[in-house]
């Protein structure tokens, strides 16, 4: 069969995304893991950190379900959803839409540029849960973690847990930590066979800069260490308020390997707390694939138009990375 694709990326983290909805494809569960596993290849003609797959919604505009590039499923996905969410809005012809994911509907809406020529937007991040059994993860006699040393991790690393709703472990780190080996350690301890958290964890090192501004680097869960994670930065935002870096309600810049995004963060009248992720929605280039889903290793790309968007992001990047080799990296 022919799949037509969009190559995309949020902040670096890239994905081919894949409307099944008007172009009428109809996967198994199997096919969509094994599209990912084969299609995502790094040592293949695409390669990507995930598939986002596009879907119609009885309840929303449209309805987002992504898988890793180890055939995975993940229950959200922040820069992802920036990517589905443009193609949508422009698909829809609408500014701001609903799409349901795994856990919650969100909402999508086209913000003001993050740089010139950026096409832009903002995503909600939530339900935001603190218990532990919502990752899960197991700690003798803990309910929660909030910047606590978990001897079986670090005798020297403090961590805080969320689910936004992706399971994340996070670490605010100086320097020495960031050019260290640990959080790659550690991520691969908790994301293989463990005890801690047997379906594994989004491990994260935090280094604030300077009030608004903080570096995100994440190990992500099915994938390893990735350019950026959207839900990752989104809780490390929050945590970074929670723990006075930061302030709630205001806007916060996250810088990582990719690029930036920025972050609001709220607090409900009930005491819950929401996310608002802004950052950048990038086309690469539009593809068609031959494939067979029975064989779909065997596949061919039959024609590829690139886009001429990325050019803008590159001189952001530029301007990102000179960022942090003078406060992160130097």
């Amino acid at each position: 069969m022919e799949i037509q694709l969009i190559k995309c990326h949020g902040s670096g983290n890239d994905f081919l995304l894949i409307d099944e909805w008007t172009n009428g494809y109809s996967f198994t569960e199997e096919d969509r893991r094994n599209l990912s596993v084969t299609l995502c290849d790094r040592e293949s003609s695409l390669g990507a950190d995930g598939i986002l797959f596009v879907l119609e919604s009885k309840k929303a505009d449209a309805k987002m379900r992504i898988f890793n590039s180890d055939g995975s499923e993940a229950s959200m996905c922040g820069n992802g959803l920036r990517c589905l969410g443009r193609y949508v809005c422009e698909l829809l012809n609408k500014d701001e839409i609903v799409v349901e994911t795994m856990k919650a509907d969100l909402k999508v809406t086209k913000d003001e540029e993050l740089y010139s020529e950026v096409p832009t937007y903002r995503v909600e991040i939530s339900p935001v849960l603190f218990d532990l059994e919502s990752l899960p993860m197991h700690l003798e006699g803990k309910n929660t973690l909030l910047n606590e040393k978990v001897p079986k991790l670090s005798e020297t690393i403090s961590f805080s847990a969320v689910a936004a709703p992706n399971p994340h472990l996070i670490a605010i780190v100086g320097k020495e930590q960031i050019a260290s080996d640990e959080q790659k350690q550690i991520a691969e301890y908790l994301n293989g066979p463990n005890p801690v958290c047997p379906d594994g964890v989004n491990v994260s090192f935090v280094h604030s800069i300077e009030p608004g501004k903080i570096y995100v680097r994440t190990f992500e869960r099915g994938v390893g260490f990735t350019n950026a994670c959207g839900t990752a930065m989104s809780a490390s935002t929050l945590i970074s308020c929670l723990l006075g870096y930061n302030k709630l309600e205001e806007v916060v810049e996250i810088y990582n390997n990719g690029g930036k995004v920025r972050c609001e963060t709220h607090k409900k009248a009930n005491g819950d707390y929401w996310i608002d992720l802004i950052g950048n929605a990038t086309y690469l280039y539009d593809a068609s694939v031959e494939i067979s889903l029975e064989h779909p290793a065997s596949f061919r790309v039959a024609e590829k138009k690139e886009r001429d968007e990325q050019e803008q992001y590159d001189k952001l990047g530029r301007e990102v990375k000179g960022l942090l080799q003078t406060t992160v990296f130097a």
